[in-house]
């Protein structure tokens, strides 16, 4: 069973990204939202990492959250943008969805 996982808090304060993709199997989702989008930088701390997991599992960010921080641009191209509608398809065609605090 597939699980979509969701990442709210940024990466450079806490390790919930970190921790969720350590947990992610192939065939997960993770939709970076709120903070955690800055996950997705491109040139950042936590950017190996991301892509590393992105190989066995889709990386998503969501755009509002991504345009209203001023970082559209700037994303890893690993990293598929998706809007809100999107992200209601991810939670729908999901067997179950983590939250990651």
């Amino acid at each position: 069973m597939a699980t979509l996982h969701t990442v709210n808090k940024s990466p450079f304060e806490t390790g919930a990204l970190l921790s969720c993709l350590n947990h992610c199997k192939p065939g997960d989702a993770v939709v970076l939202i709120e903070d955690g989008v800055y996950g997705a930088l491109d040139a950042s701390t936590v950017a190996e990492p991301v892509r590393v997991a992105a190989t066995d599992a889709a990386i998503f960010a969501l755009d509002g959250d991504v345009k209203a921080r001023g970082i559209a641009g700037r994303m890893m191209g690993e990293v598929e943008i998706v809007d809100y509608e999107g992200f209601v398809d991810l939670v729908v065609n999901y067997d179950r969805t983590q939250a990651w605090l």
